[in-house]
């Protein structure tokens, strides 16, 4: 007998939104049965799109729908009261990247889910990507060695003068929050925790108010350095956006292709076909309701989603200061910077 699929509830119609429909059509584990935004047509449009209700505030949606979970897709400083909502009425919730602009808000998020007895945790689609998910089989049986240098890159032209990823009162920042968020994430889902992070800032192109282009360094707690480029004004042109190096090898996870070359080899071994963004997000959301239902572990724990914001601040403290900082200083007392958090 097939179970008959989990109703979601979708807040925000925005183009994060769009990416949730489309990875959802077809899908039997789960389906969008109403959306909410402040914007009533907008809410509409997609809710006509997908057959489904359409309401003008999460909250009706929470109160009138019958959902057994959410997935919010809405600005950073919109979800701690949005979540806090469905918590309250024991709905789960999938929340779009970053958690919240505040560890502090992030960890109340927390708590109040645990309290209700939820399932709660962070969009962060890469770790669902095939190619991420063997690369990182690859590095665990050993065959690259000891991993030694890790290398990011999410850089694209993009127009953010009228995006509201550009307000630093509803994004917390720019690019560095935005695109930020997913680079920290993966680095700790191949090398765990992050110690310490130095950020510095580009030159301005845009003429926002928030950065818009950012280097970020991060040492892990097991020594590892890592290299991350963000942008939105300049497009690297690059072939892979994840390259690894260790004592024995190199793996490239790449947007049409991933190999890998061990040292002992002349040729590159491709592992991959590139990066597919509706299968990332569909089994993004799978997971969760497997995690609803009981039936599956979350792969990004809230624990995981705290840490990704944590970073994130301790990045932004960096860059205020152009120094290390190390991860977790920059709440609950002065940071650690410098020589002392880079070695912490």
């Amino acid at each position: 007998m097939t179970r008959e699929a989990l109703r979601l509830g979708l807040v925000g119609a925005g183009a994060i939104s769009q990416s949730y429909v489309q990875a959802l059509r077809g899908c039997e584990t789960a389906r969008i049965a109403a959306i909410a935004d402040v914007r009533p047509e907008a809410a509409r449009a997609l809710a006509e799109d997908i057959g489904c209700t359409a309401y003008d505030s999460h909250e009706k949606l929470a109160e009138e729908a019958g959902i057994e979970a959410a997935i919010v897709c809405t600005p950073p400083s919109t979800h701690p009261d949005i979540c806090g909502t469905f918590f309250a009425r024991g709905i789960g919730v999938l929340c779009e990247k970053p958690l919240s602009i505040e560890s502090r808000n992030a960890s109340q998020m927390i708590a109040a889910a645990a309290a209700a007895g939820v399932v709660f945790t962070m969009a962060s689609k890469f770790r669902y990507v095939d190619d991420v998910i063997r690369a990182k089989s690859l590095l665990a049986s050993g065959l690259l060695g000891e991993i030694v240098l890790f290398e990011n890159a999410f850089t694209s032209r993009v127009d953010m003068s009228r995006r509201w990823n550009s307000d630093p009162a509803v994004a917390g920042g720019g690019v560095l929050i935005d695109n930020g968020t997913h680079s920290v994430d993966i680095v700790r889902y191949f090398l765990g925790p992050i110690e310490a992070v130095e950020a510095v800032e580009g030159k301005r192109i845009q003429g926002l108010p928030v950065e818009d282009t950012v280097r970020l360094f991060v040492r892990t707690k097991s020594g590892v350095l890592g290299s991350i480029d963000l942008s939105w004004s300049l497009n690297k042109e690059l072939e892979s956006y994840i390259d690894i190096y260790g004592s024995n090898g190199t793996v490239r996870v790449g947007w049409k292709e991933s190999k890998y070359r061990p040292v002992s080899s002349p040729d590159w071994i491709a592992f991959g076909k590139g990066y597919d963004k509706v299968q990332a997000f569909r089994r993004q959301v799978e997971n969760f309701c497997q995690a609803v239902r009981g039936e599956e572990r979350l792969l990004i724990t809230p624990e995981d989603a705290l840490a990704s914001v944590q970073v994130i601040e301790a990045a932004y403290e960096s860059m205020r200061h152009d120094d290390w900082v190390a991860v977790g200083a920059a709440e609950g007392g002065p940071p650690v910077r410098g020589h002392a958090a880079a070695r912490a």
